[in-house]
């Protein structure tokens, strides 16, 4: 399969079938191309519009042979409009710096996606992954990304205690949040929450259109919070739409 693009052409693969991480008793099968060096950002604008989701220099999406739960979701920035739940959370974290730091490798952000994946996500594939893994993740990739971290103010003015951390792909209509973590001992800060709103903030500051969420997975419970913010729009095969809460909730 080859898809055409302004500068070159892109040669697209299939993967075979695997368990579904995120519906049981599923398979699951991606398509997916490898990012050029030269102009992968602007490839990556436009898959990231067609629903495409970036893991270091590849590009893929969901293409299920039996299922279409995955769908592509992102939030208009313009329209977004904090309710009194979303006001508490950022206040709740108003203590925490926002540093927006080169997409390089720490321990310090290892060691907290460590803890983060033991204790909400120990049964997903990534567990496993060790610190070569982690540099691959963050360093491997031809687009404009950067690292957002969170931390507790310092007395002294130094690095604070690291308490989140989103990897993120600068587009050129907005954000994609390409991956988070957090301290999984706060959870009073609903951190994932928090990170998302900032995203908004951040976004409304620049000017940029929307927030990319990746794919909400419809019978997942661990992917129904990117629909709880409103409101969201999914593609569809007309393209982008805002989704309705019977959709929602369906």
């Amino acid at each position: 399969m080859t898809q055409h693009f302004p500068t070159r052409q892109l040669r697209f693969y299939l993967t075979a079938p695997a368990p579904c991480p995120y519906l049981p008793q599923r398979l699951e099968r991606k398509i997916f191309a490898h990012l050029p060096m030269t102009d992968g950002a602007m490839v990556n604008d436009s898959l990231t519009e067609g629903g495409f989701r970036r893991s270091q220099n590849i590009a893929y999406r969901p293409a299920c042979d039996t299922c279409s739960a995955c769908i592509s979701v992102r939030i208009p920035v313009a329209d977004h409009v904090a309710g009194r739940s979303d006001r508490k959370t950022l206040n709740r974290n108003a203590d925490l710096e926002r540093r927006l730091v080169e997409a390089e490798a720490t321990i310090e952000q290892f060691d907290l996606l460590r803890r983060y994946l033991r204790a909400r996500h120990a049964d997903g594939g990534m567990t496993d992954m060790v610190w070569p893994d982690f540099v691959a993740m963050i360093e491997d990739t031809p687009v404009r990304s950067h690292l957002i971290e969170y931390r507790r103010r310092s007395e002294d003015g130094g690095p604070g205690e690291l308490v989140a951390c989103t990897l993120v792909d600068l587009l050129a209509d907005g954000l994609s949040m390409v991956y988070s973590f957090y301290d999984p001992g706060q959870p009073r800060r609903s951190l994932g929450r928090f990170m998302i709103l900032d995203h908004l903030v951040q976004a409304r500051m620049t000017r940029m259109a929307y927030v990319y969420l990746g794919y909400w997975v419809r019978g997942s419970a661990k992917m129904d919070y990117k629909v709880n913010f409103q409101p969201i729009e999914a593609l569809g095969p007309a393209g982008w739409r805002l989704l309705s809460a019977r959709e929602r909730e369906g």
